[in-house]
């Protein structure tokens, strides 16, 4: 039997990087993986790199008729979720002075907003014993260049955990904020410019005790112990998966 036998499970941003990761290692638990993603080509991707167990919802999260859509799709197909991971985020490098109102909009949409409304309306489908997992991030505890708008959106979802714990008390359902530090996944890379990856990558490296940037399956493998039964008298809590970046 798996850590996750039977469960129904959601993630968002389960396309690409550590939601990917997470939705493999989900299924080889014995869970039932429902993924979303904004683009259907890399929806398909995954859902054929997964295998079986596993349904992909095409969805932004930040458009509330996508998440109604996702929530009336899992309602339909199982009823109940069991586990939600609210992964989907995104972040681009800008230095105060540089920021501009759109990349400001669709950061806050998409990270706080988006995280808010998949948790406000999936919560009708959880009970007792339910988990949700938010992707939070070393930036939100730490001051990064560049970076002030993405750290902050993961400032306010640390913050959304220590509240909804409170706001979900006497539900049985807990919340908790899983943290990664530089993993490498697309979204790492896309910060660079075109053909400076590896550099960035070495960058981050540099910067980390343990002397290398993170995979998604070590990511992934600390969604599953949060979102089993192991983790059981954990709520409101944050787990970083860094290399050490923020604790030292």
């Amino acid at each position: 039997m798996g850590k996750l036998e039977g469960k129904v499970t959601v993630i968002t941003g389960g396309n690409s990087g550590i939601g990917l990761a997470t939705a493999k290692r989900f299924v080889a638990e014995g869970a039932e993986v429902i993924i979303t993603g904004r683009r259907q080509e890399e929806l398909d991707r995954a859902v054929e790199a997964i295998g079986s167990g596993v349904t992909a919802v095409r969805g932004d999260v930040s458009r509330l008729d996508d998440l109604d859509r996702l929530v009336a799709t899992v309602r339909a197909k199982s009823g109940r979720i069991d586990v939600l991971f609210a992964n989907a985020g995104l972040g681009k490098l800008a230095p105060l002075g540089a920021i501009d109102e759109a990349s400001f909009d669709l950061t806050f949409d998409v990270n706080v907003k988006g995280t808010l409304f998949t948790v406000q309306k999936a919560l009708p489908l959880m009970q007792a014993g339910g988990s949700i997992i938010l992707t939070g991030s070393t930036a939100g505890s730490m001051g990064t260049p560049a970076f002030s708008v993405y750290s902050a959106t993961k400032a306010a979802i640390r913050n959304f955990a220590r509240s909804w714990a409170l706001d979900l008390k006497g539900t049985g359902i807990r919340v908790n904020v899983l943290s990664p530090g530089a993993t490498e996944t697309p979204g790492l890379k896309g910060l660079a410019d075109a053909g400076k990856e590896d550099a960035l990558l070495e960058d981050f490296a540099t910067q980390i005790p343990l002397g290398r940037i993170g995979r998604p399956e070590e990511t992934a493998t600390v969604a599953l112990f949060l979102a089993s039964d192991e983790s059981s008298f954990m709520t409101g809590s944050e787990v970083f998966v860094d290399g050490g970046a923020a604790q030292v």
